[in-house]
């Protein structure tokens, strides 16, 4: 699914315009990515968590040279899917 199937998909459900539907998926994905980007966890009931994660440096090996090289910190975007979801995908 595509952000576009998204917003076409809300367009048909709910009655709202293209460009209404548009802006509010707009709207919710700015909202995560600014608290992603500050750091905060997105809990959503019935469907996951999102957490960003601190990874430290650490070193790795360029699997081509087999030189040791240093993998600087960063920080990574986890997704925790909820009970809910892994059953429902499963059909249990």
């Amino acid at each position: 699914m595509t952000k576009a199937d998204l917003i076409e998909n809300i367009y048909l459900k709910t009655g709202f315009s293209k460009k209404e539907s548009d802006e509010n998926v707009e709207m919710v994905f700015d909202l995560m990515k600014s608290n992603l980007e500050n750091g905060e966890k997105i809990k959503i009931a019935g469907f996951g968590n999102f957490v960003v994660k601190e990874k430290a440096t650490r070193r790795g090996r360029n699997p081509q040279t087999g030189e040791e090289i240093e993998i600087c910190s960063r920080r990574i975007l986890t997704f925790k899917p909820s009970q809910v979801l892994k059953s429902s995908i499963n059909e249990e």
